[in-house]
């Protein structure tokens, strides 16, 4: 069972998405990283984008949290139904649309996105088959899209390599929890 944390949904039970290979990101791990991004002051009305998204449970979390909107990315359909019910449940909550889910593949959101939309938070947590070199080609799509102060957040296997950063984003912090690592990236000082 998948829940939201805290926040004005906080307890709330989400949907999850089963056998497609999706891979929820443990309630340790969400209370670990969401503390953590209380305490940069990062999610309080921020503009915060969730790319492979999957169940959306970070996204919403977001919302639940203070953030002012949510953009949930996910191609596979299934996930993205659920992602939608999730983002339905949350928004119903709050008492306005917070949280909008986008089916897409993520480097095609990322290439017809408005170019002047900036984001202050950026949740990555690929499938595990994209590799390193996938995820700093992700990453590189943002380019100047992050807001002054933005933080981005890569979930990965604690087995898997850290990817080579592109320019313009540096890792500030990592942390690992069992089966999970967690970078932290901000831009780079000009």
């Amino acid at each position: 069972m998948t829940r939201i944390i805290a926040g004005l949904a906080g307890g709330s039970t989400l949907t999850s998405v089963e056998g497609t290979g999706t891979r929820p990101t443990t309630d340790r791990v969400k209370e670990a990283l969401f503390s953590r991004l209380e305490s940069y002051g990062v999610l309080e009305r921020a503009h915060v984008l969730d790319l492979y998204a999957g169940s959306g449970s970070l996204g919403v979390e977001s919302a639940s949290r203070g953030a002012a909107s949510v953009d949930l990315v996910e191609s596979a359909d299934r996930a993205a139904e659920v992602a939608q019910r999730n983002a339905d449940l949350v928004n119903k909550v709050l008492g306005r649309t917070a949280v909008r889910v986008h089916r897409s593949r993520v480097e095609t959101y990322l290439a017809r996105v408005a170019p002047e939309l900036t984001w202050d938070l950026v949740l990555m947590d690929p499938p595990y088959t994209l590799d390193a070199e996938g995820v700093t080609e992700v990453l590189s799509a943002l380019g100047s899209r992050l807001a002054e102060g933005a933080v981005v957040v890569v979930e990965r296997s604690a087995r898997s390599p850290e990817p080579v950063w592109p320019s313009g984003l540096e890792r500030f912090s990592e942390r690992k929890y069992g089966e999970t690592r967690l970078w932290f990236l901000e831009p780079a000082a000009p």
